[in-house]
């Protein structure tokens, strides 16, 4: 009889699990709390079934529900490699996830890089004649001073292109089973993560254009911002990487938590290159430069 119930295949069929449910549940939580905290903002009411929810907490207790079921459902997920169910088959189907996770990711920038360009690349198109008027038939925009893509964003630069060093040190100290290697190359990484929010922060506060100012700002804002949550989103990745390094979760020949975070930090070093090519480089071509 145990024969019967033997496992003849390298799959790992998981045990019901009440994580896509929750998931599914705290994500529209958090939608619904989106637009009840945005009505909030503007001094509105938003009524649900009969209750007027207008309040930035639904989408507070949303993003709780989410973030329980992240932890919960990757902690399982750790559970089940320790247990030998992470075979190479399995390995393999969990990299093509996050091969195919990065690819839309690669697609939610293309959309913001197409937006700056039908911006730049067409100011006097007579169909876009509202943009016209903001944009004086320039680009930049008429009367908008830009940042020195030679400081802070060059800084910035710098910063990443290290730190996807220091996670390739980290990624072969492991191979290697260095395992101080390991620590101090995620330790380091970490650290030149938060550098980085840091910065831009920094030149978020003293940028001598605002979000609303003209298509210019929003095209900017959107592209830069959405990725520094992406390097803050990869920051975290990777502090959780190292807690598990501590904690002696990575071995050389099972350790795919941490290459899909080192796959995710080189899109995000990838990603920014270009931002800082088309966006801050030449898109400032010709313009004025603000002094401060």
């Amino acid at each position: 009889m145990a024969d019967a119930h033997a496992k003849h295949h390298d799959y790992h069929l998981v045990n019901p699990s009440p994580w896509p449910f929750t998931g599914a549940v705290g994500a529209l939580v958090m939608a619904i709390g989106g637009v009840a905290w945005m009505q909030y903002l503007k001094g509105n009411e938003f009524h649900l079934f009969g209750l007027n929810i207008a309040s930035p907490w639904l989408f507070f207790v949303g993003l709780a529900i989410v973030l329980y079921t992240m932890f919960a459902w990757w902690s399982d997920t750790i559970k089940e490699a320790h247990e030998g169910f992470h075979t190479r088959v399995v390995s393999l189907h969990l990299r093509y996830g996050m091969i195919m996770f990065i690819a839309s990711e690669v697609m939610f920038f293309v959309a913001w890089f197409w937006a700056f360009f039908d911006a730049s690349l067409y100011p006097n198109e007579a169909v876009q004649a509202a943009r016209t008027q903001f944009t004086g038939g320039h680009w930049p925009p008429v009367g908008i001073e830009v940042l020195n893509p030679w400081h802070l964003p060059l800084y910035n630069t710098i910063i990443l292109l290290l730190s996807g060093t220091t996670v390739t040190w980290a990624h072969h100290a492991l191979l290697h089973n260095d395992r101080k290697g390991l620590v101090w190359g995620l330790v380091i990484t970490v650290c030149l993560g938060a550098l980085f929010s840091c910065v831009q922060a920094y030149e978020y506060i003293h940028a001598p254009f605002g979000f609303k100012d003209s298509i210019y700002g929003a095209t900017f804002f959107m592209a830069t911002g959405f990725h520094g949550f992406h390097v803050l989103i990869g920051t975290i990745f990777l502090l959780v990487c190292l807690l598990r390094a501590v904690a002696g979760d990575f071995t050389p020949k099972q350790h795919f938590g941490f290459e899909a975070a080192a796959w995710y930090w080189h899109f995000v070093d990838v990603v920014w290159l270009f931002l800082f090519a088309c966006i801050y480089v030449w898109a400032s071509a010709g313009a004025v430069i603000a002094e401060h």
